[in-house]
């Protein structure tokens, strides 16, 4: 303390501005503690909330995973299934081994919600008699296509945080990570399960996404390796999908027919 011009006793003004801020914080924490339910026991209780050790993925509102039809790949997975309201990541050394039949049963589920289903891009046309066949209600499909990468990227971010889309994939070459960690957290904001596909060269880059699969073929189907699954460990080996058959692409058919 020193004496003002006044004479009166004066508080240094870094310790005034240090008592302020101080008492700014003690009022913002007495209102999480009063307005909160439970304060930190509800926020510990947090649905999007993930701590070491926990054996489940983090939930959404819409019930965390959905089943991927196949029981030997939701065995594998934390949740049980696809992570809801988060990216998946699908690494491909080539095209057509089966990285859109891998998906579809999940497609069809989340279809016949009302939401859209959107597809970003794909490499060949979609041959929609075969998507029909497999459950995918084809009046609430949005396939988009041509456009440079970036309107690629932009697309599908514009998608996943709209809310009006159950399921967007995205066949995206070489986005920066700052794209992937956009399209992340829209996929969270939306609540829609994010499909990207790249090819396997990425596999060494980091990348935000909740789940990274590296798909390589098989005689009667695709191997599927988990390189990373938020909420738990990578299995050690590889999961062996016997039944998965490619999905004739329209570009392909139209060249035999």
């Amino acid at each position: 303390m020193r004496k003002g011009d006044s004479g009166t006793d004066e508080e240094p003004v870094e310790h005034a501005d240090a008592r302020a801020s101080s008492a700014v914080a003690q009022s913002r924490l007495d209102s999480v503690r009063t307005t909160s339910p439970g304060g930190l026991e509800a926020l510990l209780r947090h649905p999007g909330l993930w701590r070491s050790g926990d054996r489940q993925t983090p939930r959404t509102a819409q019930g965390g995973a959905i089943a991927s039809g196949w029981a030997a790949l939701d065995a594998s997975l934390p949740g049980g299934g696809w992570p809801c309201g988060a990216l998946t990541e699908i690494l491909t050394d080539a095209e057509g081994i089966g990285e859109l039949s891998l998906v579809l049963p999940a497609l069809a589920r989340l279809g016949a919600g009302g939401r859209r289903l959107v597809m970003i891009a794909s490499p060949y046309l979609p041959y929609a008699p075969a998507l029909a066949a497999r459950g995918i209600d084809l009046e609430r499909l949005v396939v988009v296509r041509g456009g440079e990468p970036a309107d690629h990227a932009w697309a599908a971010e514009l998608a996943l945080g709209s809310g009006d889309c159950a399921a967007v994939l995205a066949w995206l070459a070489e986005p920066e990570g700052r794209v992937l960690r956009r399209l992340q957290l829209a996929a969270e904001r939306g609540d829609t399960w994010g499909v990207v596909y790249r090819p396997a060269s990425m596999a060494r880059r980091p990348s935000p996404a909740a789940l990274r699969l590296r798909l390589g073929s098989s005689p009667q189907g695709v191997s599927v390796e988990v390189l990373k699954c938020r909420g738990g460990r990578p299995p050690p080996r590889a999961v062996r999908l016997d039944d998965v058959r490619s999905v004739a692409l329209a570009a392909r058919a139209e060249t035999a027919s």
